[in-house]
């Protein structure tokens, strides 16, 4: 059923006609309105045989969904940003597990200074800790995702992190086609543990490993990221019989046939590169892009093959690793290793700057010329960034460098209370 509807709505709508029972919820912006709509078909009664829990802080509703899905339960939750941070403990805990726990990131800068905005930082800082990360592009996609992350995680046992772009997604107005509950059911089978906490067969979930084993039970979660290689295409064209659209996989491409040039990027930035690339298709510019929609496990042999003609690679990324550089794009030089086609990182849209086509028109052409920096900072306010060393080089006591930077340009720092 095609419907006009915010992108948490989606969200929350597809979650809850994947039938969890255990929903734990701590509210943090901009992820709130899904859980909030969870709690409403909860407390209505239209989510029926849920438990919906209200905790006191993220670490606790990690803790929740850990214990539930250790019990045998179907378990979701949301956080994003300085909340998945707070969680991390519980984050490496549930993928060293093997718990399928379903989680929301509605993406988020992360402080300090105090930034609401999206960027994809949050979800870069875990993205060693186990758990499959799949992006969305578009509040569709993310609806869509949403149904095969309970398939994938179910499927190998490890949980399963759905990335939306805080705002531009989360509070984006779309038509999205809502999927019928039969048709859910359909594809998504009643939930069967691997392993379940039962008194009548008592086994011990999270014992102490030492030396001895621990290299191995950490090699077979990687090995299970592996399976997941070849299990997520499986699960999409699944999908596609089922619901009768594309969606999932490990990666998408676009215009890329003929292409010299690539660029790749993960979420929403992708609608406004492709629209870059096709005013510049129609000036004779062989170019194409490149969607990474799983991002851990890292399609390293899908990425070689769809860039294997291409003369130079882009990577746009709303991340950036502070002291090495770009993140995305050094998993992408892993994968055209000992090629000669260069890989331009380029770090835009921090903290929720804009990213205009004007941007990276002005970007894509500097690329296609090979006048690119290794490492890029799109429309970076050089004046301002000098202006702050050279203070810091003439006073000791220059203070705080985001509180200097507002006062430089004239804008009051803003208060959340």
């Amino acid at each position: 059923m095609l419907k006009q509807c915010e992108g948490s709505q989606a969200v929350a709508e597809a979650v809850a006609m994947c039938r969890p029972e255990v929903i734990c919820a701590y509210p943090i912006s901009p992820q709130t309105h899904i859980v909030e709509g969870l709690g409403a078909m909860v407390k209505s009664g239209a989510l029926g045989r849920c438990e919906f829990i209200n905790v006191e802080s993220e670490f606790a509703a990690m803790s929740v969904a850990i214990g539930a899905s250790a019990a045998g339960a179907r378990a979701y939750t949301a956080t994003a940003s300085q909340g998945l941070l707070f969680m991390a403990e519980a984050v490496y805990n549930a993928s060293g597990l093997g718990l399928p726990i379903v989680m929301t990131v509605a993406n988020r800068a992360i402080g300090a200074p105090i930034n609401i905005w999206n960027d994809h930082t949050d979800s870069m800082s875990m993205r060693d800790a186990g758990w499959i990360q799949i992006f969305a592009e578009t509040n569709q996609e993310a609806l869509d995702l949403h149904i095969q992350a309970f398939r994938i995680a179910e499927e190998l046992s490890l949980p399963v992190m759905v990335c939306m772009d805080g705002f531009i997604l989360t509070h984006a107005y779309e038509r999205v086609d809502v999927p019928t509950q039969a048709q859910v059911d359909q594809y998504l089978p009643p939930y069967e543990p691997r392993q379940v906490l039962d008194p009548r067969e008592p086994v011990t979930i999270g014992a102490m490993v030492g030396p001895e084993a621990f290299t191995e039970v950490r090699y077979l979660a990687h090995a299970k990221q592996m399976q997941a290689l070849e299990l997520m295409p499986q699960i999409a064209a699944e999908f596609r019989q089922v619901f009768g659209r594309d969606s999932g996989g490990l990666i998408k491409t676009y215009r890329t046939q003929d292409a010299e040039t690539i660029v790749i990027a993960l979420g929403s930035l992708l609608g406004t590169i492709k629209d870059t690339v096709d005013d510049l298709r129609e000036q004779g510019v062989k170019i194409g892009v490149l969607g990474i929609t799983s991002y851990r496990p890292f399609p390293i042999s899908d990425l070689r093959d769809a860039l294997a003609q291409a003369k130079r690679v882009v990577v746009v990324e709303k991340c950036f690793a502070v002291g090495i550089g770009g993140i995305v794009s050094r998993d992408v030089r892993s994968a055209v290793r000992n090629r000669p086609q260069p890989v331009y990182a380029v770090v835009a849209g921090l903290g929720g700057r804009a990213i205009t086509k004007a941007s990276l028109h002005r970007l894509l052409l500097e690329a296609i010329a090979d006048k690119l920096e290794l490492l890029t900072f799109l429309d970076l306010d050089w004046e301002i960034v000098n202006r702050v060393l050279e203070r810091e080089r003439k006073q000791r006591r220059s203070g705080p460098v985001a509180e200097g930077i507002l006062r430089d340009i004239g804008t009051v720092a803003s208060r959340i209370g």
